[in-house]
């Protein structure tokens, strides 16, 4: 289940219950509120007119792009008709504020939750993959709203050579490792650049942009979709690739006592973690087939060359996943630095490993 604790006083912040107020939602009280983990502050509870909800506040320079884009994804899962696309109602926002306010879905766990629990099953995969399907098929000439067209940052080759000094100067030792390992690699920088250059000549369509095991919620039997801050116009292999090389990550952190990495004696070695995550990745392979197969259900057409990009975006999300791993680090441990290698794999000669990703079938 998401780690909840007390949030923020509402006390000190207003503009939250006179933003309920204007959407006729009642009023939060401090003693009837919990908080979710997650980079931007929230309130989940019920209002003193019984309604059920969450309320975010965005952080960041960007808040109100992400805000903006909460809104085109919002319109995408009206569109859909929120049957087998499905995501929390946004029932208000203040820009100026940087807050949204959504439906709470109460006692839903993610389904990392379920994952890690052996619980993400084939049927749950094959509906998550429709999902995400739907919400390409989405035409944003319907959507009565502008969507972003610019790419995400990540993966970013100019930062194959150096990275900005300010960044640098708030650098763990982790991360620090993590960048001599990606400037050294020749032949990694050279694969990040031929990605995106096939992003670039994909296609666009709706994007969620994020899309993770924690991204999903699963209440009352139904699977949702959340955090729609990344949705824009863009090639839809990251959403694919996005699943899949999260189901490879949770393989990985399982293995390796999860995303602290605290260098205890008994840390796996990697040559450990390979063969066990090899192990483990032919279990978890089912699952990511039937993702793939609920994908190609809910579209007309699929690129021939998806699945292939899907793959170097999967290999990407390691990559990423590692990144972030060592910025609550000291010390770059055995799981990231095997993560790193499989997604260099992945990134390097994507159309070898599509299909043992459960990427094989395009028709």
């Amino acid at each position: 289940m998401r780690t909840t604790f007390a949030p923020t006083s509402l006390e000190d912040s207003p503009e939250i219950n006179r933003l309920l107020g204007e959407l006729n939602l009642g009023e939060l009280s401090d003693g009837a509120v919990t908080a979710f983990g997650g980079r931007n502050d929230n309130w989940a509870g019920i209002t003193s007119t019984g309604s059920a909800v969450f309320v975010k506040r965005v952080r960041g320079e960007l808040a109100g792009d992400q805000i903006r884009r909460s809104v085109g994804f919002d319109a995408a899962v009206e569109r859909s008709g929120r049957t087998e696309l499905l995501s929390p109602r946004l029932l208000g926002h203040d820009e100026e504020a940087r807050l949204m306010v959504t439906d709470l879905l109460r006692e839903a766990p993610t389904a990392a939750d379920l994952f890690a629990d052996g619980r993400f099953d084939e049927e749950l995969a094959h509906r998550a993959g429709r999902a995400v399907g739907l919400l390409h098929e989405t035409d944003p000439a319907t959507l009565h709203t502008r969507l972003d067209t610019t790419r995400p940052w990540l993966p970013n080759p100019a930062l194959n050579r150096a990275v900005p000094l300010r960044a640098f100067l708030h650098f763990t030792i982790a991360e620090i490792t993590f960048w001599q390992i990606v400037h050294a690699d020749s032949a990694l920088c050279a694969a990040i650049e031929r990605l995106r250059e096939r992003e670039g000549a994909a296609e666009g369509c709706p994007v969620h942009c994020d899309v993770r095991l924690d991204q999903f919620l699963h209440h009352d039997g139904l699977l949702y979709l959340i955090d729609g801050e990344e949705f824009r116009l863009a090639d839809p292999a990251r959403d694919v690739g996005g699943f899949v090389g999260d189901c490879l990550h949770h393989i990985l952190r399982g293995l390796s006592g999860g995303p602290g990495e605290s260098g205890c004696a008994d840390e796996p070695s990697h040559d450990a973690l390979v063969e066990r995550g090899t192990r483990d990745l032919a279990r978890a392979r089912p699952v990511l087939t039937a993702f793939w197969d609920g994908y190609r259900s809910a579209r007309r057409t699929v690129d021939p060359e998806l699945a292939v990009r899907a793959t170097a975006f999967a290999g990407w999300q390691l990559i990423d996943r590692a990144l972030a791993i060592a910025g609550m680090s000291s010390r770059l441990g055995a799981g990231a630095r095997a993560a790193m290698g499989i997604g260099r794999t992945a990134l390097l000669a994507p159309e070898r490993y599509a299909a043992a990703l459960g990427l094989g079938r395009t028709s």
